[in-house]
């Protein structure tokens, strides 16, 4: 970038900086975000393919997961990047709709670049969108069927319609009684509302056994082995102490010497090191605690005495693992040993260390009324558990929606041709150039149903055209595409169901996505630095060994 000044150049930025002028830069980042929706849209629904991604080491993942996908592509392109960061936000949000959400913000890029060659202004565009969404949004709390947050039933029908286009759909049914169970178990009442916090449904993956194997631990597996070999490795009604305080000796703070003349005095030094170690396990063994779990290190003296008074010990265990056990097992983290008391001890039904594979852990099991738990998932290779983990993940974050606000609609694209159907009628109230925009939001929505149809093999216009005409009829709002057999059906009686605060974060998401990149008229992309020479230049530099 750079001006003219009575004849000279005078440069406002680096040398080299690239200037991407307006329609250039909109016709870009149009194409990168519908580039991106391309790539992922065929992994949609229950019959979405899969993608096989290979890292730059030469590392092979294989996912059908949306916002997986787009993590793993390492987008250079702003727009991309950005495109990515509304995936992310969205799926930390409600751990689901990455897919549809990019889907849709990328097909809300393609009509904007239809209306922007008609002459319509970006503002007039975001401003229908805008309008879009809050109709949208309200269409969507009128349609909204209330449920029982302890209706287990349907809840079971919100996981497996999450897991259907998983690759553990075999098994679908099966992990959906999981996810089921572990957030019915950890939920919590605040107040007047019910909090189901997913971070005490810890997932561990572990090589070894078959995928139907995977098992619901009330309490929590540590992949730590026991700190002494002489340690009892089974322990019923077990009381835990859990102790975030090193059993060690701590050095001085400052340099010292000790000069120690005779073997007497070596002894003694000796048998104090001892004695306050003993004095440690003994405290600990005063309070009826049967198993330690501790967050830091043990010296071996140590271990050996407790080996010696018959308690269980497993040591390293993360703090957030500790956090989980102190929910699990009902017991409290003490940061010194001294003040261990045993009402402060936790309980489980049985600990015990496991060896699957290669591998040794602890199972903490039976806790009477844990607020963590564990869902050990088991499979035959790293990629089934990964994808297994992923697919489980999401089911875990649609039943926790669906129980902190209890709010459903009907999948299977029945919703957003109901979406389109009424943001149509909208539009013509609207008028103007607005009405073209929101005209085209309520097209783009439809491209949910129409890409469910497709990746099915079936006939996208067909299924479409079907779809409208059966949302002409009142009775027939929940009508979506039955992807098995390609004809429309009411998705509400078939079990697919979703939980609306899903729908609305996709709505809102793609939305931000899509007026975030036409808001943009100029792309300015700086040249990177090159790294200067040293003085005398390269050659001149010392030998590197």
């Amino acid at each position: 970038m750079a001006d003219r000044l009575a004849g000279q150049p005078i440069l406002i930025v680096r040398e080299g900086t690239q200037r991407t002028p307006k329609r250039d830069a909109q016709r870009m980042n149009i194409t990168v975000g519908w580039t991106i929706a391309e790539a992922t849209k065929s992994v949609l629904g229950p019959r979405g393919l899969d993608k096989m991604l290979v890292d730059s080491l030469g590392d092979v993942s294989i996912s059908n997961d949306g916002f997986f996908i787009l993590d793993k592509l390492q987008m250079d392109h702003p727009a991309g990047k950005m495109m990515v960061q509304i995936a992310k936000a969205l799926d930390q949000e409600v751990g689901d709709g990455t897919t549809s959400a990019v889907l849709v913000a990328g097909t809300l890029l393609k009509m904007a670049e239809g209306l922007l060659e008609e002459k319509i202004h970006p503002t007039t565009i975001i401003s229908g969108y805008t309008k879009a969404v809050a109709k949208a949004q309200e269409i969507l709390d009128r349609m909204a069927i209330d449920i029982d947050p302890d209706d287990k039933e349907i809840l079971k029908k919100i996981a497996i319609t999450s897991m259907n286009s998983k690759s553990i759909a075999g098994s679908k049914e099966f992990f959906a009684d999981l996810a089921v169970d572990a957030i019915k178990q950890i939920q919590e009442i605040r107040g007047d509302k019910i909090i189901a916090d997913i971070d005490m449904v810890n997932l561990f993956k572990q090589k070894g056994k078959v995928l139907d194997e995977t098992e619901l631990i009330k309490g929590m597996v540590v992949d730590k082995e026991l700190a002494y070999e002489g340690m009892p490795r089974r322990v019923k009604d077990a009381k835990i102490a859990l102790i975030a305080m090193p059993m060690v000796i701590e050095k001085t703070k400052f340099d010292s010497t000790v000069s120690i003349t005779d073997p007497t005095s070596m002894k003694a030094f000796r048998d104090e090191e001892t004695q306050m170690f003993k004095d440690m396990v003994d405290q600990i063994a005063s309070t009826g605690a049967n198993v330690v779990l501790s967050q830091k290190g043990c010296e071996d003296i140590a271990r050996y005495y407790l080996s010696k008074a018959g308690i269980m010990t497993v040591i390293r265990i993360k703090e957030t693992d500790m956090e989980r056990l102190a929910k699990a097992t009902e017991g409290k983290i003490v940061k010194n040993i001294f003040d261990l008391s045993a009402d402060q001890l936790g309980y489980a039904g049985l600990v015990e260390e496991v060896k699957i594979g290669e591998d040794k852990m602890t199972f903490i099991r039976e806790c009477k009324n844990p607020r963590a738990v564990t869902i050990v998932i088991y499979g035959s290779s790293e990629q089934t558990v990964d994808e297994a983990e992923r697919s489980l993940q999401d089911a875990l974050c649609v039943v926790r929606n669906a129980v902190q606000e209890p709010k459903i609609v009907a999948g299977g694209g029945s919703i957003e041709v109901e979406i389109a159907k009424n943001l149509r009628d909208y539009a013509q109230s609207i008028g103007g150039r607005e009405q073209l925009a929101i005209e085209a939001f309520a097209e783009a929505f439809e491209t949910i149903p129409k890409t469910l149809a497709e990746n099915a093999g079936h006939d996208p216009l067909d299924v479409i055209v079907d779809l409208r005409s059966k949302h002409e009829d009142p009775d027939k709002k929940w009508y979506g595409v039955n992807v098995f057999t390609g004809e429309s059906a009411d998705m509400l009686e078939e079990g697919v169901v979703e939980p609306l605060i899903v729908k609305k974060q996709i709505i809102k998401s793609a939305s931000e996505a899509a007026k975030m990149i036409l808001r943009i008229d100029e792309v300015i992309a700086s040249k990177k630095r090159e790294p200067r020479a040293p003085p005398g230049g390269y050659d001149m530099m010392p030998p590197m060994y």
